[in-house]
């Protein structure tokens, strides 16, 4: 179930009632006639994905108790530009957002952000906190500090943005370079991580077989399917032993750590770890 979905009926799972409809100020709203307001509302990697962000805030407003809290997290539109993370700009996403720019949505609906975390998740992201903008609440120091470092980043010039297709077409270059250069050298490559940034990467750059000539991940469901686009095969990660590849492109960058440790034995053949984003590197 899609994570921004409460959808139309109350249904019980594990003794908890589920409303599954879109949540939307309208549907804040009956809550709330209904008396059905919330202390806390979470959520996570909910608010990139919303069509109306600001109908969707205004619901927050709506189904949230006088003392309540609302968090919310969501990947960090500064780190996505510092790195050039443009593989992770897909169909899912409505919204990329800086901390400037949810500040000012939830003021306009009449909450207020009182404190702000960094976290290491999807190439980094915030975690906010928020309540309504008539409680009396001490704001903390990392919600200045964040706003100030964004305005030091650029997030509130329109050049920020407009140079970071030229970085965007770089990291696509030096990709495909890299991918040309192991098959002139007579190397092995392979790639890990069915993920959706990474078909973003490989179709934005054009890479079909003849450069990358399959893929391997830890999902079972996948395996024996095609990458979109590419049609680049997946294969279970043992394919990867067998095959005995010189580079493994790690494509969901996030996970780098995770893979590289889960899949160290390449270094019995003398094979190496690869990343595009943010820069072609060889690990």
């Amino acid at each position: 179930m899609s994570p921004l979905l409460i959808r139309l009926l109350l249904q019980k799972k594990n003794g908890i009632p589920i409303l599954c409809e879109f949540f939307s100020n309208s549907l804040a709203q009956r809550l709330e006639k209904e008396g059905k307001l919330a202390d806390l509302i979470i959520g996570n990697n909910v608010y990139a994905h919303v069509p109306d962000i600001n109908d969707f805030t205004a619901g927050l407003k709506s189904a949230l108790k006088p003392g309540g809290t609302i968090t919310l997290e969501f990947p960090h539109l500064m780190r996505l530009i510092e790195y050039t993370q443009f593989d992770t700009v897909y169909h899912e996403h409505f919204s990329y957002l800086s901390l400037s720019s949810v500040n000012r949505i939830f003021k306009d609906a009449g909450l207020l952000i009182y404190d702000v975390e960094e976290l290491p998740t999807h190439g980094g992201s915030l975690r906010i906190y928020g309540c309504h903008a008539e409680k009396t609440r001490l704001i903390n120091n990392a919600v200045p500090e964040m706003l100030t470092e964004e305005r030091a980043g650029g997030m509130n010039r329109l050049e920020t943005y407009q140079t970071f297709q030229p970085r965007a077409d770089r990291v696509k270059d030096d990709l495909l370079l890299f991918l040309i250069d192991q098959k002139r050298k007579g190397k092995k490559v392979a790639g890990y991580g069915a993920a959706a940034k990474g078909c973003t990467l490989l179709n934005y750059a054009g890479i079909k077989t003849d450069l990358l000539p399959y893929v391997c991940d830890a999902s079972s469901s996948k395996y024996g399917k095609y990458l979109p686009g590419s049609h680049i095969p997946i294969f279970h990660p043992g394919e990867i032993r067998e095959r005995m590849p010189d580079i493994v492109l790690i494509l969901p960058w996030n996970i780098q750590a995770e893979v590289k440790e889960q899949m160290n034995y390449i270094r019995e053949w003398g094979g190496m770890f690869a990343l595009a984003v943010p820069s072609i590197s060889v690990l």
